[in-house]
């Protein structure tokens, strides 16, 4: 099941890339279980009994918009890190199609994937993968070395991606002289150096400590905003997913749970799994105006402050409640509704009385646009 809403800038352009019906089993006679319908529909347990085989990625389908951040997010043993190998073939998928740009990866022969992995998609790992006896602008510019650049050429680019990523200085040492976060940039500049498509992400600050791994978060985003990449992010961390991600695709067992940005799965979770998954997020964090907006009662004054639906209820909290009426929601003009203390203060103590959300022009619930001063 899943609850998902209208959002053009994402879900109606032209995907860059589309899975659909992937499915990745290990065991005897693997191939079997997808084209077999008694075996698709046995849960993992009954699978590995009855077959010896596990599914770890079950039937996926979904697309990823150009410039999109999204995230694959679950517990281990989801399946999330397989999907992400799959998606290049480092894991060989067991059925379903995989389209990069028109193409389908599963066709490609041995060179073409190699051109595939060098010039349009980069990884970067959990555990940096770094070469210990290259110094940092080595290590940056490999990917360009085994492409068959020239020095000169490779070392300009490998400068360039790490003045992009904070590193400058940090030129000639060697990754045992870096901290766990300066080398997690060094893996994420060598990403960048081939100037790639799709970024894949592969749980990469999972072994850093909170604090660095909260500013690599952040430095995702910059580098989001400034280069615009697409992004392929895999986590098992719910605030991290919910920080970076234009859309979640939770999973659990290998199969979809539910596709959403991260306000739908916090305001309209699909069942009761993902509610419990996201039951500890603060709603004020998360949700926009539109998810809390009512009409106009007979009556009410509607004059004053203007704000827009995707300004996040937690910064709207003190203008609403100092306002001492409801405040306007408005969208390119259209009234769509009104904010009063009650709505305000429902989702402040977490009470989860949040109907659908209406539907206005899209923007990143993160961005907190449309704010009226």
């Amino acid at each position: 099941m899943t609850a998902q809403l209208e959002y053009p800038d994402l879900q109606d352009s032209e995907a860059l890339l589309s899975v659909q019906g992937l499915w990745k089993v290990f065991g005897p006679k693997s191939g079997r279980v997808p084209y077999r319908p008694e075996l698709a529909a046995m849960s993992r347990a009954r699978l590995l009994e009855q077959t010896g085989c596990t599914a770890a990625v079950r039937d996926l389908s979904f697309d990823v918009a150009p410039g999109e951040v999204f995230v694959v997010m679950g517990l281990s043993g989801s399946g999330k890190s397989t999907l992400v190998r799959c998606l290049t073939r480092l894991i060989e998928p067991t059925a379903g199609s995989i389209v990069f740009e028109g193409e389908d990866i599963r066709a490609a022969d041995e060179k073409r994937l190699r051109t595939l992995r060098r010039s349009k998609f980069s990884m970067v790992f959990q555990h940096f993968g770094l070469l210990p006896h290259r110094k940092v602008i080595d290590n940056v510019s490999y990917g360009l070395e085994v492409r068959g650049e020239s020095k000169p050429d490779r070392r300009r680019r490998a400068q360039e991606v790490i003045d992009l990523v904070g590193l400058t200085g940090n030129e000639q040492f060697y990754p045992e002289q870096l901290s766990g976060g300066m080398q997690q940039r060094v893996g994420l500049a060598r990403a960048l150096a081939n100037d790639p498509d799709v970024l894949l992400f592969d749980e990469p600050f999972s072994a850093l400590d909170p604090l660095i791994r909260r500013e690599m978060q952040t430095e995702v985003v910059r580098l989001h905003r400034e280069v615009g990449k697409t992004m392929v992010f895999i986590t098992h961390d719910l605030s991290e997913a919910l920080k970076l991600g234009d859309r979640i695709l939770l999973m659990r067992d290998g199969a979809a749970v539910q596709l959403g940005t991260g306000d739908e799965l916090v305001g309209a979770p699909a069942d009761d799994y993902v509610r419990e998954f996201v039951r500890d997020v603060p709603r004020a964090d998360v949700l926009t105006l539109r998810w809390i907006v009512r009409q106009p009662r007979s009556g009410e004054e509607l004059s004053g402050l203007e704000l827009g639906p995707d300004v996040l209820v937690r910064e709207a909290t003190r203008q609403v409640l100092e306002s001492g009426h409801p405040v306007k929601v408005v969208s390119d003009g259209q009234l769509l509704g009104v904010i009063g203390d009650e709505e305000i203060l429902a989702v402040v103590a977490d009470r989860d009385t949040t109907p659908s959300p209406v539907r206005a022009s899209p923007h990143s619930a993160r961005t907190g646009e449309g704010a009226v001063s």
